[in-house]
């Protein structure tokens, strides 16, 4: 979770004025707050999330300790490649996370038949980023989505219309899997360059070699 600090600064005459930081993740912006308190001049501290929800200092721990033991911190890299002498889509993402202290990294691919464009894979991709991250209990939490597909990426920010009808139905079962598990998407365009792993996976999965691991990193 993300949050940024309100901080209502007190000089040493009394002057007074508010603060307020860049949104930064949780656990820099406790370690941040709990130095400010150690000036003795932060008269109040409060937190407040993307949802413009407030948290005390104490409820912020309480709650960064709660999710130690579940996926927090998560990354999800996709892509999805199509063969069209086969008509077949190969799916391929990379999820990263933290917990109970440790870091993780799951691959997972899938070949398909049942689709006809690239744009559909890429999208079918993304579906299969977010069925792993149910199956790894991540809820109400927000998560990086990675990918190198300008139409998925320009769609779901709505940045770019879609008028494709195999697409709205995508992005459709995109957007119920999100509200379903309470997520709180944050999409970022990568060259394919930088989205190296999930295209390895997808192209794996059109010569079928499956791939289904989870490590430590």
């Amino acid at each position: 979770m993300n949050v940024r600090i309100e901080v209502t600064y007190k000089t040493p005459k009394r002057t007074e004025t508010i603060f307020s930081s860049d949104e930064m993740q949780a656990g820099k912006a406790i370690l941040i707050a709990e130095d400010l308190e150690k000036t003795g001049r932060a008269k109040s501290l409060t937190f407040i999330d993307s949802y413009d929800h407030t948290w005390t200092l104490k409820e912020l721990k309480e709650y960064m300790k709660g999710i130690q033991t579940e996926p927090h911190n998560v990354t999800v890299y996709f892509d999805g490649g199509f063969d069209r002498e086969t008509k077949r889509s190969g799916l391929g993402c990379a999820i990263y996370y933290e917990q109970n202290g440790k870091a993780f990294r799951l691959r997972k691919n899938a070949l398909v038949e049942q689709l006809d464009t690239n744009n559909e894979s890429e999208y079918a991709a993304l579906h299969l980023g977010l069925k792993e991250l149910e199956l790894l209990g991540v809820h109400h939490l927000p998560v990086k989505f990675i990918g190198d597909s300008q139409v998925v990426i320009n769609q779901l920010k709505e940045e770019w219309a879609c008028f494709d009808e195999e697409l709205s139905k995508w992005a459709d079962r995109v957007e119920s899997k999100l509200k379903k598990l309470g997520i709180d998407p944050d999409y970022r365009l990568v060259s394919r360059k930088d989205n190296q792993e999930a295209d390895q996976l997808a192209s794996q999965a059109l010569k079928e070699i499956e791939i289904t691991s989870t490590s430590e990193t």
